[in-house]
């Protein structure tokens, strides 16, 4: 082994590099990785020859190393231990191919290549475990401190902070130099440990139906809720209706697509007050909020100041300000109405009932009202978008 260390180690260095696709691609990963195996078969022929107690070895320094680099480039563990058994299996490999042709008596070679796994067997499985525990905690010591750096960058940005793009984006993993979506998700029930990464996921989900051009900016606020962003290269896009995406327990708000660094910031602003529209509306919310929709603007304005809000909605609705069914269905009707400048032909077609259907009803929301639709009909028209969107607290 000790004179051939060199070829079996570009042999295995080889295996690894084409079975194990993590470790392709980084000519720094790939230089280590050479120099961890080449400590590691030196280590083993140290322990054959000297007969040296396995319980006594430690990995060798660039093993060690090797391990650290993988853990702070994001490197699974699994490709780490993948390593490790494939190299011992090449090894093995080797080491029974130079004993059938050097040993003639099949006893003593038996003999030899039983030894041989046995022993490299025991020294991969304590090597493994304390490469794997150099990974662990490094992996956890790198997390806490990059996210802490991505936390600060992050914070600077959203503030409106003076800093360079380059170092943004190098500190989140993210292009500024593009236009983006800011987005918010959150869990409506009782928070589980699953929840992040279901909110995760739904982000990817939402990337691919705007037609996201790159991995989304996922951070999580806490257990329940994050704040995301979805690269869309340079391409203008209009956010529309999103109800494929609908998911049992997940609310999502988005904010205005816009470029550059202050798009970047200005889209979350967006999404944030889509989300109070959401938030004050509970589980009358619906699943997607767009800060696109005009409605939805308005209705953040109006989230702003419930207590105003609700005043204008008592005086602009008169009897038709009541939580009930009857109530929202005379609203919603008569809300479309006024949309479509009072038509109800156009009204009939966008809420699926009949002409007389609509006419019934608009009429039934103008008595309740106590007055016509043309009076005071800007204060009419905040009053139903409140009502639309904020749920029963713009009623109470």
């Amino acid at each position: 082994m000790i004179e051939t260390v060199a070829d079996l180690t570009g042999e295995l260095l080889g295996v690894l590099i084409e079975t194990i696709t993590d470790l392709q691609g980084d000519p720094k990963i790939v230089e280590l990785l050479e120099a961890s195996i080449d400590g590691n078969l030196k280590t083993i022929a140290e322990v054959i020859r000297y007969d040296m107690p396995v319980a006594e070895i430690t990995a060798p320094p660039t093993a060690v190393e090797y391990a650290r680099r993988l853990a702070q480039r994001g490197v699974s563990s699994s490709a780490l231990l993948r390593a490790y058994r494939l190299g011992q299996e090449t090894a093995t490999a080797w080491a029974l191919e130079r004993i059938s042709e050097e040993e003639a008596d099949p006893r003593v070679a038996y003999a030899a290549g039983q030894a041989f796994v046995a022993i490299t067997f025991r020294y991969i499985d304590a090597v493994s475990e304390q490469v794997l525990t150099v990974y662990e905690v490094e992996r956890e010591r790198w997390l806490a401190n990059r996210n802490t750096v991505r936390a600060e960058v992050l914070a600077d940005l959203l503030a409106g902070e003076s800093i360079d793009a380059t170092t943004a984006e190098n500190a989140l993993g993210y292009r500024f130099r593009q236009t983006h979506v800011g987005v918010v998700l959150w869990s409506t029930g009782e928070p589980t440990t699953g929840d992040l990464a279901d909110l995760e996921r739904h982000l990817g989900r939402l990337a691919k139906a705007l037609g996201g051009t790159g991995q989304p900016l996922f951070v999580a606020q806490d257990r329940a809720t994050a704040w995301g962003w979805v690269p869309l290269g340079n391409a203008k896009v209009r956010i529309g209706a999103l109800t494929d995406l609908e998911d049992v327990g997940i609310r999502v708000a988005i904010g205005v697509p816009a470029p550059g660094v202050e798009g970047f910031r200005n889209s979350h602003l967006d999404a944030l007050a889509a989300q109070s529209v959401a938030l004050v509306a509970q589980d009358r919310a619906q699943a997607v909020t767009a800060y696109s929709d005009p409605e939805v603007r308005a209705a953040a304005l109006l989230s702003a100041d419930l207590d105003s809000t609700r005043r204008l909605v008592r005086s602009a609705l008169g009897g038709l300000a009541e939580d009930s069914d009857g109530a929202e269905r005379l609203r919603e009707t008569l809300r479309v109405f006024l949309s479509t400048r009072n038509s109800f032909a156009a009204t009939a077609e966008l809420v699926h009932l009949h002409k007389n259907t609509v006419k019934y009803r608009v009429d039934r929301a103008v008595e309740l009202r106590g007055r016509s639709v043309d009076e005071d009909r800007l204060d009419l028209e905040l009053a139903l978008i409140a009502c639309r969107w904020l749920g029963p607290a713009a009623v109470s």
